[in-house]
């Protein structure tokens, strides 16, 4: 897997991931909606880490700078 997301989109990943989190935590979201939070929650932290998504790769989107070797 080659990294194809930037530092900036992690940044929102995580911090979306962790609203949702807090939003669970205090019950402002709840039943069902809490259990697709949780997962979408958990999807950003996990390809933040990763620095890739595949969802990028079928649309053609790489936001992570590139870096030249010379």
């Amino acid at each position: 897997m080659k990294a194809n997301m930037g530092k900036r989109d992690k940044f929102i990943r995580i911090g979306v991931a962790l609203v949702l989190a807090v939003l669970v935590a205090l019950e402002i979201i709840t039943g069902t909606l809490a259990f697709v939070a949780l997962g979408v929650g958990i999807v950003f932290l996990l390809t933040s880490f990763m620095s890739f998504c595949p969802l990028y790769t079928l649309l053609g989107i790489n936001t992570c700078k590139k870096q030249t070797n010379e």
